[in-house]
């Protein structure tokens, strides 16, 4: 398969200025757009997920210079919101400037599966999903757009794909490899279900801890960790010739996925035996020490080593990818 792989903004958070906004614990010295199309080209990305808000207030002729600066460094651009808050004619906007195809869109606030702590909101959160999805992907389709629509940890692959085809014929998957874990799904049974509908791929990684109530997920250099990429990407293989992807190493704060507690369940339809213990046993993989302590700079309130950490850790997951021949 011909990957073309570049970054999106996610994993690297502290160094663009994008963590803690607005807090005294943000980035003074973020390096913003600029700094994220310097490291893309140093890495030798292809595309480049923009963040909304990046983009929002740049002028007609700002997004044309910039469409005509990533035609130049041989970068497929991708717009990047979120269903809850972003705007949908922004992002028309934008990527009709840019010449962009998708528009990247997370669905819901919920992490780490963590559909109880919606409560009955979680009900109320898959309405309003749906209720944009309709209206989105028609403005979308006038414009020749589609709709990526993230496992952003909050809906499991059958779901995803109940969404595409409900809202078909413009709305497709961008599947996040790590994000699989939270939703009580292992990344190649996942994979299998969402696969034709894929169309943009977030490269994430995670180790896993194991706890008394599930698991805990800890950012780490993809590749490094429990997702089997080159099986993965065979999958992926059998319907696509051609994708687009981009690096995304988790968050800094560890994802806690208490899938051990009955209440955790709440708002999922019942799940095969077989279909956990595949889950169970893929977090297997590279797993962590029970007892370790692997606090990212920011969980222990080391600002000052964490963009070090940031581009150490995103140059790594580059070079693991090349290995792999996804980069």
């Amino acid at each position: 398969m011909d990957l073309r792989t570049g970054l999106n903004p996610y994993g690297l958070t502290y160094y663009l200025g994008l963590q803690g906004m607005g807090t005294p614990r943000a980035n003074p010295r973020g390096k913003g757009l600029e700094g994220f199309i310097a490291l893309a080209e140093e890495l030798g990305g292809k595309t480049l997920e923009i963040w909304e808000g990046w983009l929002e207030k740049m002028s007609d002729a700002e997004l044309s210079a910039l469409r005509e600066r990533l035609t130049a460094l041989g970068m497929t651009p991708v717009v990047s919101s979120g269903l809850q808050n972003g705007d949908i004619e922004v992002c028309i906007r934008a990527a009709r400037a840019l010449g962009a195809t998708m528009i990247r869109f997370a669905l819901t606030p919920v992490l780490c599966g963590d559909r109880a702590a919606a409560g009955a909101r979680w009900y109320e959160l898959v309405a309003g999903v749906r209720r944009k999805l309709e209206a989105y992907a028609l403005r979308a389709g006038e414009h020749g757009l589609t709709l990526l629509i993230e496992n952003h940890q909050d809906f499991t692959s059958r779901e995803l794909v109940g969404f595409c085809d409900e809202f078909a014929p413009n709305v497709r998957i961008v599947f996040d490899t790590g994000n699989t874990f939270p939703v009580a799904e292992a990344p190649l049974d996942f994979a299998r279900v969402i696969a034709p509908h894929v169309a943009h791929v977030h490269l994430k990684d995670y180790n896993v801890q194991w706890t008394d109530e599930g698991l805990r997920l800890v950012r780490c250099a993809i590749g490094d960790g429990a997702v089997p990429f080159k099986e993965l990407f065979d999958i992926l293989g059998q319907h696509h010739q051609a994708l687009t992807a981009v690096l995304e190493p988790g968050a800094l704060e560890a994802r806690h996925v208490r899938l051990f507690t009955p209440g955790w369940w709440h708002g999922y339809p019942p799940k095969e035996a077989g279909e956990l213990a595949a889950c169970l046993l893929a977090a297997r993989r590279n797993r962590l020490p029970d007892a370790a302590d692997l606090r990212t700079p920011w969980e222990r309130g080391d600002d000052g080593a964490l963009v070090d950490y940031e581009l150490s850790m995103i140059r790594r997951s580059a070079a693991n990818m090349q290995a792999l021949g996804f980069m």
